[in-house]
């Protein structure tokens, strides 16, 4: 998929987030960008790599940074503590009208990543995402023990809230490849 297209699918990305009432930071684009390429299978060209808070793509960072020197986002400020949010930007309309045929091919895949997600705070995000790239990722790991190596690659998440996402993404596998 080349840029523009990609950026039009990841505008089509943060609006459903926001009509689903998400905060939509980067950490929602980035854990939605995630399932939406490699769970659904949308070809979008990120690498991801287990980070600090759960799977990263330092490429797709750029490209939300290009994306707003473009004007297709902006942060929009948020009171401290809080982080800024996403918004589409002044000539992110334009870009959407134009690319509308990847949009139109991937809406129902990212109106799915939306409704699984949209709700969700970022340490749930966090949970989940990890959870399924460790599932991936990490074959060695037989299924009873993905929960115990998601503890030890991020000891801040508790072995209970490891298995509540390994079941998690366990259902949302089966969800969405019924769908």
């Amino acid at each position: 998929m080349e840029r523009y297209e990609r950026a039009a699918v990841l505008l089509s990305l943060v609006e459903k987030l926001r009509d689903g009432d998400s905060w939509c930071g980067e950490t929602h684009v980035q854990k939605g960008t995630y399932f939406l390429q490699d769970l659904l299978g949308v070809p979008l060209e990120y690498d991801f790599i287990l980070y600090k808070h759960g799977p990263f793509s330092f490429d797709l960072r750029d490209e939300i940074s290009w994306m707003r020197a473009k004007d297709l986002l902006k942060l929009q400020p948020q009171p401290w503590p809080y982080g800024p949010k996403l918004i589409p930007g002044d000539n992110a309309e334009l870009l959407m009208e134009t690319y509308l045929k990847p949009i139109e091919r991937y809406t129902d895949r990212v109106q799915k990543i939306a409704d699984e997600f949209a709700d969700m705070g970022v340490t749930a995000l966090e949970r989940y995402a990890t959870a399924y790239y460790v599932s991936k990722n990490h074959e060695e790991v037989g299924d009873g023990d993905i929960a115990v190596k998601i503890v030890e690659l991020k000891p801040h998440i508790s072995l209970g809230e490891a298995q509540e996402a390994v079941e998690f993404v366990a259902k949302l596998r089966r969800v969405l490849s019924e769908s």
